[in-house]
């Protein structure tokens, strides 16, 4: 199982989502799910439900223990995880995963994308 995790601003439009899931995958990796944050589902939704693709919220006190390859001092500070959008792709795996690539930015970085993946069973 492959799951998109996003970070993004309050501002973010669903363009800035769709960028950041483009230059995460390359437009060459499926996914099988999109997560966020719990309080921002809403704003991920419309992307969900464009690609029909489940949406898992993801609570913020499950992101500090996530291995994330990235930091943003700004994500430490808010969130207590280095990256969100790592961390949420992390933390929303039913099984302990990977990361496949650090967290990539929309281009108009009001948006980021990382991909985790479960082990096969």
């Amino acid at each position: 199982m492959i799951v998109a995790g996003f970070g993004f601003r309050h501002g973010a439009s669903l363009a800035s989502l769709e960028s950041a899931l483009e230059r995460a995958t390359g437009g060459m990796i499926a996914v099988d799910a999109l997560a966020t944050l719990d309080g921002k589902t809403q704003q991920l939704a419309p992307l969900a439900r464009k690609l029909a693709l489940p949406l898992i919220a993801v609570g913020v006190g499950r992101l500090a223990d996530q291995p994330v390859a990235t930091r943003s001092p700004a994500s430490m500070a808010a969130y207590g995880a280095g990256s969100v959008a790592e961390a949420t792709a992390l933390a929303a795996l039913t099984q302990k995963g990977r990361l496949l690539a650090p967290r990539a930015f929309s281009s108009d970085r009001f948006a980021s994308c990382a991909l985790a993946e479960s082990p096969a069973p």
